[in-house]
């Protein structure tokens, strides 16, 4: 198995398939990175609303009869 990996390698036809180019635009390429980007921001954004709900001060309530 491993040698078969080398004489793949030595035959040039892995470093042929790393160096290949996309034919997409740049933006493109972008867009998965973009995405977990914002789910990151939006799972961060609600455990700090979960946080801040958890530590507010309760206001005082009384039951006026």
């Amino acid at each position: 198995m491993i040698e078969k990996f080398f004489r793949l390698l030595n035959s040039g036809l892995l470093s042929e398939m790393a160096h290949q180019t996309s034919s997409r635009p740049w933006f493109l390429e972008l867009v998965p990175l973009m995405v977990l980007f914002l789910i990151a921001a939006h799972v961060l954004a609600l455990v700090y609303w979960i946080y801040r709900l958890a530590t507010e001060k309760q206001s005082q309530r009384r039951k006026a009869h």
